[in-house]
């Protein structure tokens, strides 16, 4: 590349760019030029580009300011790296800048084509690059400019901190937003592009160095910012609206103003806010660090140039900085560069310690001996071989498992292997079952332990003879020899009371209060049974299902039908005295469907018309899983109870609970209260549940607080689910709880199930996070696990691993099919171990990461103030990074925020976690939604708490009408919306159509059918069935996004600026939140400077 080439017109939309320690920095909030035409994105620009720059280190030369080009600097530091001025994070310098109008290009471009260079009417000093390290650095350096020949301030002390906050006393009240940030290198292995500011696959570059690149001055006689190959600098940053402080960062960027130089507001106009963040004054209640003395202020000579001088002038007005939001990690580029490169090929698991393809990439999965990532994701596949080096690193060793998750079609479910009476063969010390590998010896005749070392012998019926290889010449014929995940039927040993269990139960309690029977629900519901019964799980190929249903009602007290097939009419049983619940019939209380169905459709027609004119408003709880569980334990089956409840158990009977909200408590050590039981009694009960493979799915149609956090105790500890909608309206919440209840009634389940994660000698689990039981340390007893449920284990060194040898996991489940069959399903998995902190830290996973990290969190509320998790998770990813920088990336300046390349996204992933409404809880959130959510996170997939934490927000319209693909998503955050374009936000459980103000007149007519913006009714929950390519691409899209999730989505309509916009807006992740949560940005800075607090 010709190094004195000027620049083209308008920078590519974020591309990589080596390091380059000193550079321009977006302004923030200052004022756009006279000539800056409208922004394609509705964003207005924020402002001139100020000239940065910075002394060279003591003993390097530099050459004074002069008029022509300037020269190239060669000035390096020790190592190759680029050498970085004496200016730390605390000294400005000045140097005018210019308007420049950036322009946004549409998508990623090319490696190499060169972004646009603001003009800057004074020379700067460049110095040349080091070589590009292996991770994505984001600068903090200010370009090398020396203006005006002032002589150089002193260097400031080492470790220096962020610098005290610059105010802007404008009359708009705009604050300044805190960040320094910018270019992303490309990285060794394998170097990544970055497109939009975020790397994406690129070929090994090793041998080639990049170029420093030289201005050229432009015809005004100014010189233009270097052309080069990269990220776009943060000075060309794409515009926006500038972003309040928000309220717990109390430092801005990593750059302290010298002392006695003055700082008016800027004269001319201010860009326009958003809307949601009107001009506070800035708040520092001190959550992120202490608070420092508001800043002296500075001037410019002219509007729109602001001039920086090591020695103080008169004042003149500077557009504070802000960071680039277009130069920082975007999780939507990382996606977008994983389904482009990883989503073709299928994922093959034959090879140890594979990184997988990201959840949100389709792909498909070939399964040669180890567990297919939808089974088992971990945080990290490459672990260290030590304990000293996995506490140094913090990086916590754990596994995402989901032992019975569905497969797409084009995959094939785990093979059953029948061993017939002699059962699956395991190791006769640690009980491990036999999988690939382990190591057949002495010709085939015994075995040794992949996991113990201990030796086997091989049972003459299971013996085979070896090849030349040693390996076993059936093995490819074997399940359990070839592949990661396979099912063995258990033999009567493997049974409760050595017996063969029963077929499992559903039984479905309805509340028939007067809250239930007015809103409708119980109509509803019963309804929906008559055909939904039709739709029970069943194996394979089975005609009709195994399992059999009973019924019961109840409010303060409970009335038991017997609906046996040879009755015309079913019979009642009420029992009152709820305080010693039994059940009482046996014979005709559970039956087959198809056998008693005239009976079952007479009951269910008549408990709306028996209840109509009820006035009981006081319902019991505790004793209706009592009686629940008593029936399944006289029937001597596992099963599922179906729970409808409407409000707080308030009548007489154990169980029984007050209403405790008190929203007082919040931010107060006694926080932690709101989250638990107020009572031992569902704990008890829980236990007794799982004893009898008892699982108990809960729905929940509270109109006022029904306290949650206790009622979920028992559906948490026995596997179960729990739904919530609250106000329930049928014409408005029907089609969301109909939805739930079919998906929920027919899903695969697994009942009256325990699961036992063993791991080779060195490592071992030694915590679990979930929806069950645990009455030892190693055994997760779960009354019924689903196909949506997780189990997260932690490991934990207790002895040193071998580089060679690896690690194993194997999780092992035993269980009841829903046709009665008793089963052990066995998943494997090899990870590598590296005695090196860089492994490590190539080979880990960001999402499955934050899945741990949020479930620990959110348990961590149950005991400990929530300020203190908050306070927790921070240091202990700062730590995680501060460990990277220290011993794995390339020696560079301070001002560096240097990320790992697979972890750039942990501080925006992290943040959402923070922010979250258990961690952080803004006013409309009720302590009912904590705990529902709370425990709701804790049986998340990967995929599930992806997209919880950071929301998918599509653009509807930029895409051809006639696409049948998704459109590409856009990042999370206000001025990512145009007020002419129509969005879908999804987050797993919420789903919201936004539409612009702007929109045009025929888009609203395709999609509403009415006639303008102000005709559509805000709130609307259905879309209208229209016959245009429009209606049917929306609708289609909708039903496809819903398809993928496990709980149905409720659509809500949003038109701009109406009062259910902050709803919206409270799920646009990347802003500050009006609960006080940082915005990205604002919290990358925070990050960077408790980074730079630890190496210091």
């Amino acid at each position: 590349m010709n190094v004195n080439q000027s620049a083209p017109p308008g920078p590519p939309y974020g591309q990589p760019q080596p390091v380059y320690p000193g550079y321009h920095q977006s302004s923030y909030g200052g004022q756009p030029g006279s000539t800056v035409p409208p922004t394609p994105y509705g964003a207005s620009y924020n402002g001139p580009v100020p000239g940065y720059q910075q002394a060279p280190p003591p003993g390097v030369s530099r050459a004074p300011p002069s008029s022509g080009a300037p020269p190239v600097s060669t000035a390096q530091a020790p190592g190759g790296q680029a050498a970085y001025g004496q200016f730390g994070q605390g000294d400005v310098q000045n140097g005018p800048s210019s308007t420049v109008q950036m322009q946004r290009h549409p998508g990623s471009q090319p490696f190499g084509s060169a972004p646009l260079a603001p003009v800057v009417s004074q020379p700067t000093v460049l110095q040349s690059y080091g070589p590009p390290p292996t991770n994505t650095q984001v600068t903090a350096q200010l370009a090398g400019m020396q203006i005006s020949g002032a002589p150089a301030p002193a260097p400031p002390p080492t470790g220096l901190g962020y610098g005290p906050p610059t105010t802007l006393a404008s009359a708009s009240g705009s604050f300044p937003n805190s960040g320094l940030y910018g270019s992303y290198p490309q990285g060794h292995a394998p170097p990544l592009s970055l497109a939009q500011g975020h790397p994406g696959t690129q070929p090994p570059q090793h041998s080639a160095l990049p170029q420093a690149s030289s201005f050229t001055p432009p015809a005004s006689g100014g010189p233009r910012m270097p052309s080069m190959t990269g990220a776009l600098l943060p000075g060309q940053g794409f515009r926006g609206p500038p972003v309040n402080q928000p309220n717990h960062v109390s430092s801005p960027p990593p750059q302290a103003l010298p002392l006695g130089t003055q700082m008016t507001g800027p004269p001319g106009p201010l860009p326009p806010m958003h809307s949601s963040q009107p001009g506070y004054q800035l708040q520092q209640n001190g959550s992120f660090g202490p608070v420092r003395d508001p800043q002296p202020n500075y001037g410019s000579p002219y509007p729109g140039a602001p001039t920086f001088g090591s020695q103080p002038g008169p004042p003149q007005p500077l557009p504070p900085k802000r960071l680039d939001p277009d130069a920082i990690p975007s999780p939507i580029q990382v996606i977008e560069d994983d389904r482009n490169n990883r989503g073709s090929e299928p994922f093959v698991t034959g090879v140890r310690g594979q990184v997988p393809p990201l959840v949100t990439t389709n792909f498909l999965v070939k399964d040669q001996g180890n567990a297919s990532p939808r089974y088992i994701r971990c945080t990290s596949y490459n672990i260290p071989c030590t304990s000293d080096m996995a506490k140094q690193a913090q990086v916590p060793l754990a596994a995402v498992i989901k032992p019975l998750a569905r497969l797409p079609p084009e995959e094939a479910s785990p093979y059953v292997v029948d061993h017939g009476e002699s059962g699956p063969l395991r190791c006769n010390r640690c009980k491990a079952y036999m999988c690939p590998f382990m190591q057949f010896i002495e010709g085939g005749r015994r075995f040794q332990c992949c996991f113990c070392s201990c030796i086997n012998d091989v049972p003459p019926q299971y013996f085979q003879h070896l090849d030349h290889t040693g390996k076993r010449v059936d093995a490819y014929d074997r399940p359990e020899l070839s592949l990661g995940s396979y099912e063995f039927l258990a033999t009567v040993d493997y049974c409760k009371n050595n017996k063969f269990p029963s077929p499992p139960a559903f039984i479905f309690m309805i509340d028939v209060s007067y809250n239930a029977i007015r809103s409708g629900l119980v109509r509803l519901l019963c309804e929906e049974l008559k055909s939904l019964l039709d739709f029970l799980p069943r194996e394979g190929g089975a005609e009709e299902s195994a399992i059999r249903v009973g019924f019961v009602t109840y409010n303060k007290v409970l009335h038991f039908y017997n609906v046996k097939s040879s009755l015309a009419q079913p019979q009642m049983m009420v029992v009152s005295d709820v305080a010693d619940m039994f059940v009482p019939l046996l014979d005709g209380f559970l039956v087959n469907v198809n056998e008693s169905r005239t009976v079952i459709t007479s009951l269910l027609d008549q408990i709306p018309e028996m209840f109509a004119d009820t006035r009981e408003t006081e319902t019991v709880f505790a004793p209706v899983i009592q009686a629940g569980m008593e029936a399944l334990k006289a029937a001597e089956c596992a099963g599922k109870l179906f729970l409808f409840h409407t409000s707080l158990p308030i009548a007489e009977a154990p169980g029984k609970l007050k209403n405790r909200d008190d929203r007082k408590l919040i931010n107060t050590d006694k926080e932690k209260t709101l989250f638990q039981p107020q009572t031992g009694t569902y704990q008890t009960l829980a236990k007794e549940c799982v004893a009898q493979g008892c699982c108990v799915d809960l729905f929940l149609f509270p109109n006022q607080y029904v306290d949650v956090a206790t009622l979920s105790v028992v559906p948490q500890l026995t596997g179960g689910s729990v739904y919530k909608y609250a106000c329930f309206q049928v014409e408005n919440d029907q089609e969301r709880f109909l939805s739930d209840l079919c998906r929920d009634v027919q899903k695969v389940v697994g009942f009256d199930a325990v699961m036992r994660v063993r791991t080779s000698t060195g490592i071992r689990a030694v915590d679990f996070f979930g929806a069950f039981y645990m009455s030892n340390t190693t055994d997760v007893e779960l009354a019924g696990l689903d196909v949506d449920k997780t189990v997260t284990v932690e490991f934990k060194h207790d002895d040193r691993l071998n580089e060679e040898s690896g690690a194993l996991l194997q999780c092992a489940l035993l269980y009841t099919s829903c046709a009665g069959q008793r089963r052990l399903r066995i998943h494997n998995l090899a990870l590598n171990c590296c005695t090196q902190l860089a492994d490590l830290y190539r080979n880990c996973e960001t999402d499955t990461l934050i899945n741990y990290m949020a479930k620990f969190a959110y348990r961590g509320v149950l005991n400990s103030p929530v300020k203190t998790v908050r306070d927790n998770l921070i240091t202990q990813c700062a730590q995680i990074l501060a460990c990277y920088r220290k011993n794995c990336a390339s020696p560079s300046s301070a001002g560096q925020l240097i990320l790992p390349e697979c972890m750039k996204l942990l501080p925006v992933y992290l943040n959402c976690v923070l922010k979250s409404d258990v961690l952080q809880p803004g006013a409309e959130v009720t302590t009912d939604d904590r705990a529902y959510v709370r425990q709701l996170v804790t049986s998340m997939d990967v995929a599930e708490t992806n997209v919880f934490f950071y929301p998918r927000l599509l653009p509807l319209t930029k895409s051809p009408i006639d696409s049948t693909t998704e459109p590409p998503a856009v990042r999370a955050s206000e001025e990512r919306l145009s007020n002419g374009d129509i969005y879908l936000l999804e987050n797993g459980l919420n789903l919201f159509l936004w539409v612009g103000a702007s929109v045009q007149q025929g888009v609203v007519q395709s999609l509403f059918s009415v006639s303008s913006f102000s005709h559509i009714t805000s709130g609307l929950s259905v879309l209208p069935v229209l016959d245009n390519p429009l209606s049917k691409k929306v609708r289609v899209l909708i039903d496809s996004l819903r398809a993928q999730r496990s709980r149905y989505m409720k659509l809500i309509v949003v038109k701009q600026e109406d009062k259910l916009e902050m709803l919206f807006k409270h799920f646009l992740v990347e802003d500050k939140s009006l609960s006080g949560g940082a915005s990205y940005v604002d919290f990358l800075c925070h990050m960077h400077k408790e980074i730079r607090q630890l190496l210091s």
